[in-house]
């Protein structure tokens, strides 16, 4: 969330309501941080109301953001203090605060709406700090959280317990809100900032990390939601995920027509082809078929290719019966597993 440059803000300085709705707190929280560590505006006005100077403000953002990155509120005080003085340099008296370990959430962590407002329960601080970013609308914050997540944990572990809770909690508070008869729309632009940083954090991963492997030989895995489909999310994590393991990925992307499918089925000859349904309406078992019925090849040792159905859609469309050539596929383990057997029993591919 950008933040106004210092002429910018009333000369007066702002009211904790005003900052507090600026960096995406609540005005309890701003005078938590000032009654425990001491953290507040250096004047009054009148006396009375106090006023959050431009250097107030910009140590108070600096606050929120190491506390997004899992540093306890008491040290990010004190290096925001610090750095407020000019007593630390961009990176603070040592370095930035790291990735936090892999321990589970102390007793610290365990609210379970961890300032954010959203419903996350026991989840890493990592987790805790994407949400709070993310509901602030701090792109920067956002980015920064989630390359730091996928370079420590990996994309398997970052979706897994960093990502997908933030995502899960963001879509509860909406439908929640929602019941209630509140704005709960207000959540979905949370979302769809989420959404896009957690995709690009993940192809940026993939990217980065094929570099090293332009010389890898091996038959690509094909990946491609269906005609309509436009959450490719779920692809974004199932190609870096297969990149660490060491997979070379054909990603198509969202609502692939049905004719430049099978097209492509045909030019490449891939390891398997992946195809992805988030509900009943894109889920089209023919065309799956189609895709299964494909052949590539010099004529005369023309070939299949495995295809594997995945995404909740499929399972609105389909009864328990796996029609010869498909195969279900119900989380991203049992997706990675399933392609790094068929590497195994078709190293020639």
């Amino acid at each position: 969330m950008a933040t106004p440059q210092r002429d910018e803000l009333p000369v007066a300085g702002l009211t904790t309501g005003q900052l507090a709705r600026l960096l995406g707190v609540s005005p309890t929280t701003l005078r938590s941080w000032d009654r425990r560590y001491g953290f507040g505006p250096a004047s009054r006005a009148d006396g009375r109301h106090r006023r959050w100077s431009p250097d107030d403000v910009a140590m108070a953002r600096e606050m929120c953001r190491l506390t997004a990155t899992g540093t306890p509120p008491a040290e990010a005080a004190r290096t925001a203090r610090l750095r407020a003085r000019g007593s630390a340099g961009p990176d603070g008296p040592d370095e930035w605060p790291p990735v936090p370990s892999d321990r589970a959430d102390g007793a610290e962590g365990t609210a379970p709406r961890a300032g954010s407002g959203l419903p996350l329960g026991r989840v890493r601080s990592e987790c805790r700090g994407l949400a709070r970013a993310a509901v602030r609308l701090d792109a920067e914050d956002v980015r920064e959280l989630l390359r730091r997540a996928v370079a420590h944990h990996g994309p398997a572990v970052a979706w897994e317990e960093v990502m997908s809770p933030a995502l899960q909690a963001v879509g509860r508070k909406w439908q929640s809100s929602g019941e209630r008869g509140e704005q709960g729309e207000q959540y979905v632009e949370v979302e769809h900032l989420l959404s896009w940083h957690i995709s690009a954090a993940l192809r940026h991963y993939y990217l980065d990390a094929a570099r090293p492997r332009r010389a890898a030989t091996g038959a690509p895995v094909l990946l491609s939601c269906l005609p309509g489909e436009q959450h490719t999310l779920p692809l974004d994590v199932l190609t870096a995920v297969l990149g660490d393991e060491g997979l070379a990925v054909l990603m198509l992307g969202g609502s692939v027509p049905a004719d430049a499918l099978i097209t492509a089925v045909r030019r490449v000859a891939s390891l398997a082809v992946v195809l992805w349904a988030q509900t009943g309406d894109t889920a089209d078992l023919a065309l799956a078929r189609r895709v299964a019925g494909a052949r590539w090849g010099v004529r005369g040792a023309r070939t299949q290719t495995p295809v594997l159905l995945c995404g909740p859609g499929w399972h609105q469309v389909t009864d328990a019966a796996e029609p010869p050539g498909l195969t279900y596929v119900t989380s991203l383990h049992d997706a990675v597993r399933t392609l790094t057997g068929l590497r195994r029993e078709h190293p020639s591919r």
